[in-house]
């Protein structure tokens, strides 16, 4: 397939899946609803399912993003955005706000100010930042990996010890760290959409880096390539991706993974025009676990984290079993 032809089918699945997407409700689907006149289905249809349509378009795509950026910048199949501690950092953020409001005015001064969303973006970037101090800097990326996993062990630990302490604030937790879209408004867009196009924007502009980076480091120092400034660069917008979709969304489990793969496996590409896949890609697999999470057990929801892991777990097994992760062919 081509990449162009790839681009128009995935725009086409993503328009269908924002129309099922407004169409599915606490009673199943109900395409009546789009051509309603009633003024409290069309604000239902105009507040509440379009802007989360919307919403878990964009937060996929900043997830698939960022993991086509992840297994790039580490030549990795099975890097995904939240390998460098974004999302321990927000899991701990927003616990440790949950647990400062309840002893401290301040803290609810605080809440009424940024939110959980803020608090969140700001820890996954405090987790990123931990991650490259630990590593002394962006030179290796085997240093980078491991001081990653480090920050992530540690930090979930923390969010773990938190959440035992203060049994209170167990169940916002448990939202968070499961994802889910239900929070998704009009405000979660307009911040994930100038996030996207800053990401998307800046990654394509790196594409030819991370085409040289695929021959290895030192093919890519001698065509020139300023490794240090293109990671650093690199892992500023997967930080900024990673850190705006789990705000908005909680930790989305396996969408930045497998939204690389599955462009992979339809076209043979350049990082330029898998990037803009990848992100579309993610986008439609975020907005597809949206609508099952809605539709399967209506009218109460599944968190849709559960539904992406169910998936993308499936999808890995079956990519495991055809080979295409092995190492002869990554």
């Amino acid at each position: 397939m081509k990449p162009w032809t790839l681009l128009l089918l995935l725009a086409m699945i993503a328009t269908g899946l924002c129309l099922a997407g407004v169409a599915v409700g606490s009673t199943g689907f109900t395409f009546d609803i789009l051509a309603s006149q009633d003024a409290m289905q069309e604000q239902i249809l105009w507040q509440i399912r379009f802007p989360r349509s919307i919403g878990s378009l964009l937060a996929g795509a900043l997830l698939g993003l960022g993991g086509a950026i992840a297994q790039g910048l580490f030549r990795n199949p099975l890097a995904d955005p939240y390998l460098l501690g974004a999302s321990a950092g927000a899991s701990l953020g927003v616990a440790a706000l949950l647990v400062a409001i309840g002893v401290s005015p301040a803290a609810v001064a605080l809440m009424l100010r940024i939110g959980l969303t803020g608090t969140a973006f700001i820890g996954a970037l405090a987790g990123v930042s931990l991650t490259l101090l630990l590593a002394r800097g962006v030179e290796q990326s085997i240093r980078l990996l491991l001081a990653g996993v480090i920050v992530g062990v540690v930090l979930f630990a923390l969010t773990s010890l938190l959440t035992l302490m203060t049994p209170d604030i167990m169940r916002p937790m448990q939202a968070f760290m499961l994802g889910t879209s239900g929070f998704l408004s009009w405000a979660s867009v307009w911040v994930l959409a100038p996030a996207l196009l800053l990401c998307l924007m800046g990654a394509v502009g790196a594409s030819r880096a991370l085409d040289a980076l695929t021959l290895g480091e030192a093919t890519a120092r001698s065509l020139g390539v300023r490794l240090s400034l293109v990671r650093l660069f690199l892992i500023a917008l997967l930080a900024l991706a990673t850190g705006a979709a789990v705000a908005q969304a909680g930790l989305i489990a396996f969408v930045g993974l497998v939204a690389p793969h599955l462009v992979r496996s339809r076209v043979l590409c350049t990082h330029g025009w898998l990037l803009l896949l990848s992100a579309l890609a993610g986008g439609c697999l975020l907005l597809s676990a949206d609508i099952v999470a809605r539709w399967v057990i209506a009218p109460q929801e599944l968190p849709v984290g559960v539904v992406t892991s169910l998936l993308g777990g499936a999808y890995l097994l079956v990519l495991m079993h055809r080979g295409p992760l092995s190492e002869k062919r990554s």
